[in-house]
């Protein structure tokens, strides 16, 4: 397992003030109070623990499938519904979305091969990520990629904590499934706008992995 690049600031960061912290405590409690110094130093250290957490990039092995539609990220699939999407497609899909708590890995990959047709940011609110209408108001980003069998729209929705959304493809990359396209910082969720017909694997509640578990099947 390694850490994620996004993480290498914010890790140094927490690592600096978690050992300054940790010095003032031990220094004016250690000898004197020692249960107060571990006190304060226990959650100073599982907080330096979690931001390490938070970043960490698994070591996984993949596998490609052009009929297959992996998971964009991990996490919960907490929607499945028929919904009209008015961004690029301008017609029915099937949304299928998977929430990421703070305890995920937050990696976001992509679910097929193919051609970035669409990508665009969006500034927007941080309602809560399982809010009706975070998919639209929302910060977030939208990215289409299509390739000869179909084309999905990806859209990262920010939420009360997620505030840095990152994507790193641009309109005409050639992109490869399960390969990483962007991150969300601190939870949030990933939704994906599937054409109808589109044979769905997952169901609500399902826990799934980032370019492992499988969502959907093209017909």
């Amino acid at each position: 397992m390694k850490l994620h690049k996004e993480g290498y600031l914010h890790v140094f960061i927490a690592s600096l003030l978690t050992s300054v912290l940790l010095f003032i405590s031990y220094k004016y409690f250690g000898k004197a109070y020692p249960i107060l110094f571990w006190i304060l130093a226990i959650p100073l250290l599982l907080i330096w623990f979690w931001v390490l957490w938070f970043f960490r990039m698994p070591k996984r092995v993949f596998v490609s499938d052009i009929q297959n539609v992996f998971s964009p990220a991990d996490g919960k699939v907490v929607v499945i519904e028929e919904v009209e999407e008015t961004e690029y497609f301008k017609d029915k899909r099937i949304q299928v979305s998977v929430f990421m708590s703070p305890l995920n890995v937050h990696v976001n990959r992509n679910p097929i091969s193919g051609i970035v047709k669409y990508a665009k940011y969006h500034p927007g609110k941080f309602l809560v990520a399982w809010h009706p209408k975070s998919s639209t108001d929302n910060e977030r980003t939208s990215i289409v990629v299509e390739n000869e069998n179909t084309a999905i729209l990806m859209r990262q929705v920010a939420g009360a904590m997620a505030r840095r959304i990152r994507f790193y493809v641009t309109e005409g990359d050639n992109v490869k499934q399960n390969e990483e396209f962007g991150f969300i910082k601190f939870g949030s969720r990933v939704d994906l706008y599937l054409p109808l017909g589109t044979e769905i694997i997952a169901k609500i509640g399902d826990v799934v992995k980032g370019g492992q578990t499988v969502l959907a099947k093209i017909k």
